[in-house]
C-alpha cells in the first residue's frame, strides 16, 4: 500500500465551451478523484489540479454563435463547470482557469525558456486561409475529409471517427466553418516544436521504459505514432483569442491551445501553492514526486508525446510516471454528444437526483471504460443501485446499526470468545486493504469497486449465517461476538468506501461516530489493529444510505432522451427538393375530393397497410393505405381526409384499391392527416 510519497495528480482541464457530462466523469474526474482520495487517506503528499481550458478556436465559434463576446462564454462555463464538481465531491486541491494571470504568465514564461534556449524551428509556411472572413483558420475552423478513414466532417486538428490526429493542410476539400468559403493557402510566419528530434527519447522512455506498467491501450497509441514518424508541430496560431506570443515579430499570434492548455496544470500547482504557504516547484521539479495525468483517450497524443517533449526540452521538470487513460463512454448505444445534446449532463443530473452523488459515482465506477469503450444505461444505473448499494451495502450496515440500538442502545458490545467463524471473518476483512489498494495503484478502479463491494457481501454472509436476531433469544453472549464482529466490519466500511462513495463514507462515519474515536480508523489500520470499533463505545441511530430508485424515475431520463433524439432527427431531417413543374392542365387532371373513412380494419399479414371504406360523396369505395403503423383502426373511423379519387385502381395483397389518402408527416416522422375539418364541409366537396 502506498504510503509517505508525493503525487501530482492532474485531470485533463475541461474545455468552458459547455458543462460536465457523464463521459467526462467516467474517463477522467472520478477516477482522478478515487486515486486522490485514496493516496491522502494512505498517508500520501498529494496535489489533485485541474482548471479550465479557456483558449483555442472553439470559445470564439461558440461566442459568434450566441452573439456574445468569449469572456462571456467562458465565465458561465467555468462557472456551471466549477460548481459541479464541487457539488459532486470532486475533491480537487486546486481548481484554476487559463484566463488566469497566473497561468498567462507561467505559459508565456515556458515559452520564452524554449524559445531562448533554440528549442523551436521558426518556419514561414502556407496555412489555410479564409479569403471571404479575411483571416487565418484555426484548426477548428477548418472541416473536411480526413485523409486516413474518409470521414468527410474532420476537423483540422483531429479526425473524430479514426482518433487520428491532423493539420489543417492534411484535410481533403477543406471548407471554412466561419463562411463555408474554400480556404486559399496564405504565407504566415509560426514557431514549431520539433517534435522527430525527441523520437530517441520517446522510445526510450515510454516504448522501453514504461512497456509493462503502461496500459496497452496508451502504449498502443504511443507506439503507433512514434513508429509512423513525427512531424514538427506548430506552437503558435494566427487567432485573436488566447495567450499572445511573447516575442518580438508575432504580432496577432497567440499560443496554440495545445501548448499552453498542458501548462495550465503547472500554473494551477502554482496558485495553490501560494494559497497554502507552500514551495510548487518540488511537485514538479523533483524526482522523487510521482506525477499521474488522467485523460480520455482523446488526449493522449498531447499527454503522452507532445507535453513530455515539451518538458523534455524545458529542461528542469519530471516526467509522467503514468498517463492511464481510459476509452470512451457511449449514452444508450450511442455515441455521446454535446453539440446534439445526447448527454447527461452533470448540472442537471444534481438537481434531478438530489443527494445521490455516490450512486452516479459508483455506477459510472463499476462500469468504467478502462479498456474498451463502454455504454451507460439507464436501467444499469437503476440495478446498480438497487441491487447493489442498496440490497448489499446498504442493507448490511442497516441491518447492524439497527440491530445495535434495539440490543445494546446504540453501544458497542463486548465480545465473549471468538468462534473459528469469527477469527476466519475478521482475518479476511484484514486482508481487504491491501486487495483494494492493488487494484488502486493499477489503476483498475472497476475491479476496487467490487472488492470494497465484497466487503459488504463479507458482512451479509456472516450476519446471515450466524442470524444474532435468533441468538439473542437463546445465547446472549455469542450475539454480542456476532454484533461485535460485524461492527468491526461496518466500521472498515466507512474508511474503505471513502475514495468511491465519499458521501456515503461521512454519513456512515457519522452514524458510527468515528470522530469520537481517540484514533480514527484509518485504511493501513484496518489491516493491523485487532480492534476498529472497541466495546463501550456509542454509536448513533441509524439512517438509510441508499435508497430504491423506481422505474417511474428512469423513465422520466428515457423520455428526455427520447425527446432528444426526435428533436435532432427534425433538426437533421432534410426537405424534400420540389419536383418538376407541373402546368395548370396537370393539375386539374387531380380529382380531390372530400372524403370520410367510415370503416378501417388491419390488413392481414401486412404490418404496414389499412383496408379503409372512405364515403367520398361519390360512392363508397375501398382505399388500402399504409398506415397501420401510426393509426390504429378505431382512430381513423370518423375522421374527414382529403382523397385523390381518380387514381388508376391497383391491386394490394389481392385488395383492388380506389384512390389515394392525403398525408403529409410532422419532422419526427409522424404521419398526419391533411383534414378538412372545417364545418359545412360534406364528404364529396371539392378540393381545388
Amino acid at each position: 500500500m502506498s504510503t509517505e510519497g508525493r503525487y501530482t495528480i492532474t485531470a485533463a482541464l475541461p474545455y468552458t465551451n459547455g458543462p460536465i457530462h457523464i463521459g467526462h466523469l467516467a474517463g477522467v474526474y472520478v477516477p482522478a478523484d478515487i486515486y486522490s482520495r485514496y493516496l491522502r487517506i494512505t498517508g500520501n503528499d498529494v496535489a489533485f489540479i485541474c482548471g479550465s481550458d479557456e483558449h483555442g478556436a472553439a470559445i470564439p465559434m461558440r461566442a459568434k454563435k450566441e452573439g456574445v463576446s468569449p469572456q462571456v462564454i467562458i465565465d458561465k462555463y467555468h462557472s456551471i463547470i466549477k460548481k459541479s464538481f464541487e457539488d459532486f465531491g470532486i475533491s480537487f486541491d486546486n481548481y484554476s482557469r487559463t484566463s488566469a494571470p497566473i497561468h498567462h504568465e507561467t505559459a508565456s514564461e515556458f515559452f520564452k525558456k524554449m524559445y531562448n534556449d533554440g528549442k523551436f524551428i521558426e518556419e514561414t509556411s502556407e496555412q489555410l486561409y479564409d479569403p471571404e472572413a479575411e483571416q487565418f483558420l484555426a484548426d477548428r475552423f477548418v472541416i473536411g475529409t480526413c485523409p486516413k478513414c474518409g470521414n468527410e466532417e474532420a476537423y483540422g486538428d483531429q479526425c473524430e471517427n479514426c482518433g487520428s490526429s491532423l493539420n489543417a493542410t492534411d484535410l481533403i476539400n477543406p471548407k471554412s466553418t466561419i463562411s463555408g468559403a474554400e480556404p486559399i493557402l496564405k504565407q504566415t510566419k509560426h514557431w514549431f516544436l520539433p517534435l522527430d528530434q525527441y523520437e530517441d527519447f520517446l522510445k526510450e522512455w515510454v516504448l522501453k521504459g514504461h512497456k509493462k506498467d503502461w496500459k496497452t491501450n496508451v502504449y498502443g497509441q504511443i507506439k503507433s505514432w512514434v513508429d509512423d514518424g513525427l512531424r514538427p508541430r506548430a506552437v503558435t496560431r494566427d487567432l485573436d483569442w488566447g495567450i499572445p506570443v511573447p516575442v518580438e515579430g508575432a504580432e496577432g499570434k497567440v499560443l496554440y491551445v495545445w501548448f499552453d492548455a498542458p501548462i495550465g496544470y503547472i500554473s494551477s500547482t502554482k496558485e495553490w501553492a501560494a494559497r497554502e504557504g507552500k514551495d510548487w516547484e518540488p511537485y514538479w521539479k523533483d524526482k522523487n514526486t510521482k506525477l499521474v495525468h488522467f485523460i480520455g483517450k482523446d488526449n493522449i497524443v498531447f499527454h503522452c508525446i507532445i507535453f513530455p517533449s515539451m518538458l523534455k526540452a524545458e529542461g528542469s521538470y519530471i516526467l509522467p510516471e503514468n498517463v492511464p487513460a481510459n476509452e470512451f463512454l457511449n449514452l444508450e448505444g450511442n455515441k455521446l454528444s454535446t453539440s446534439k445534446n445526447w448527454a447527461v449532463w452533470l448540472h442537471e443530473y444534481l438537481e434531478e437526483f438530489p443527494g445521490k452523488q455516490d450512486v452516479l459515482r459508483y455506477a459510472l465506477t463499476a462500469n468504467a471504460p478502462e479498456t474498451k469503450d463502454n455504454d451507460f444505461t439507464w436501467k444499469d444505473y437503476q440495478a446498480r443501485n438497487n441491487n447493489e448499494l442498496v440490497a448489499i451495502f446498504g442493507n448490511f450496515i442497516n441491518r447492524v446499526v439497527v440491530l445495535t440500538n434495539k440490543y445494546y442502545d446504540g453501544v458497542v458490545p463486548a465480545p465473549a470468545a471468538l468462534s473459528e467463524i469469527d477469527t476466519q471473518t475478521l482475518a479476511e476483512l484484514k486482508a481487504y486493504p491491501a486487495v483494494i489498494s492493488s487494484s488502486i495503484e493499477r489503476y483498475r478502479f472497476r475491479e476496487a469497486s467490487q472488492e470494497l463491494m465484497n466487503v459488504a457481501r463479507l458482512g451479509n454472509k456472516y450476519l446471515a449465517d450466524e442470524e444474532p436476531w435468533k441468538t439473542i433469544k437463546t445465547d446472549e453472549d455469542r450475539t454480542k461476538t456476532v454484533m461485535y464482529v460485524a461492527l468491526q466490519i461496518a466500521s472498515a466500511l466507512a474508511t474503505l468506501a471513502e475514495p468511491f462513495l465519499p458521501f456515503t463514507s461521512t454519513k456512515l462515519k457519522s452514524i458510527l461516530s468515528h470522530a469520537a474515536l481517540n484514533a480514527e480508523c484509518s485504511w493501513n489500520e484496518i489491516a493491523t489493529q485487532e480492534v476498529l470499533l472497541p466495546a463501550g463505545h456509542q454509536i448513533e441511530k441509524g439512517e438509510l444510505l441508499f435508497s430504491k430508485i423506481e422505474d417511474t424515475e428512469i423513465q422520466k431520463q428515457l423520455d428526455k432522451l427520447e425527446a432528444t433524439k426526435k428533436a435532432n432527427e427534425a433538426e437533421n431531417k432534410v426537405v424534400e427538393p420540389q419536383k418538376e413543374t407541373a402546368t395548370f392542365e396537370d393539375f386539374t387532371k387531380l380529382d380531390m375530393r372530400v372524403g370520410t373513412i367510415i370503416e378501417a380494419e388491419k390488413m392481414p399479414k401486412a404490418k404496414k397497410l389499412l383496408v379503409l371504406k372512405v364515403d367520398t360523396g361519390i360512392n363508397t369505395r375501398t382505399i388500402v393505405s399504409g398506415i397501420a403503423e401510426h393509426f390504429t383502426p378505431e382512430e381513423v373511423v370518423g375522421k374527414n381526409v382529403t382523397v385523390l379519387v381518380n387514381l388508376a385502381p391497383r391491386k394490394l395483397r389481392g385488395v383492388e384499391s380506389e384512390g389515394m389518402i392525403l398525408m403529409t408527416e410532422t419532422p419526427e416522422g409522424k404521419l398526419v392527416f391533411l383534414n378538412p375539418n372545417e364545418d359545412g364541409v360534406k364528404p364529396g366537396a371539392v378540393v381545388s
